[in-house]
């Protein structure tokens, strides 16, 4: 795989699309500025990996928008060191962008192809070992907990108990919360074991999460 000045003047032109619509960490940023998007796209469809826009890689799954990316990530504040939960490990996009942030990454993934496919291809292409799960991440991972962040890449009708419980205290989950067709990005900081405190921000749209059957048609 070739990574050469056009790719990276790309990426260049993709980091200035999600600063004006509001990006600022700038860890986010230089991780989205370094990983090659591109590697994670059929050869044919290279032109399509330094848009702002998500795109199917098969099972039903996208890659999720870079913004989206950059967007949750931000939202949860990583810190060097941080161990997250992800849900949802989908193309390992997202999970790339963490380990450059520096977390240690648990993320657990439904899609057995997907699954196999990702748990072989991060740490041969780019070198990122994650610890990858295969399973229902709408459960979290309780044997790891707690987690410093959770990160759930699929759209919830509501907020799961398992995954408030399995936060440290002082801790952030992010995920997107309402019907099968739009979510409301929500993050809920722990800051205490009785005290949460809950803040929404822009509507978007993901895929569900598994083993969550009150949707709204």
């Amino acid at each position: 795989m070739i990574d050469d000045y056009k790719h990276k003047g790309m990426r260049k032109k993709l980091v200035k699309i999600i600063q004006s619509k509001g990006i600022v960490d700038p860890g986010v940023l230089d991780a989205i500025g370094k990983i090659p998007r591109h590697f994670f796209f059929d050869e044919i469809f290279v032109e399509h990996a330094y848009q702002d826009k998500a795109f199917p890689i098969g099972e039903g799954q996208t890659i999720s928008q870079p913004f989206t990316v950059a967007f949750q990530t931000q939202l949860l504040e990583i810190k060097q060191g941080d161990k997250v939960l992800e849900i949802g490990t989908g193309s390992g996009y997202q999970a790339s962008v963490l380990v450059e942030l520096g977390a240690e990454v648990y993320t657990i993934e439904y899609q057995k192809k997907l699954h196999d496919k990702v748990k072989k291809f991060l740490p041969k292409v780019f070198g990122y070992k994650p610890n990858f799960f295969y399973g229902d991440g709408s459960k979290g991972l309780a044997e790891h907990a707690p987690y410093d962040k959770i990160l759930v890449t699929a759209g919830a009708p509501t907020v799961p108990s398992d995954l408030i419980k399995q936060l440290k205290i002082g801790g952030s989950l992010v995920i997107p919360v309402g019907n099968n067709k739009v979510q409301k990005m929500v993050r809920i900081q722990k800051a205490s074991e009785k005290q949460l405190i809950k803040k929404e921000f822009s509507n978007f749209s993901f895929v569900p999460l598994l083993g969550d059957k009150g949707w709204k048609k």
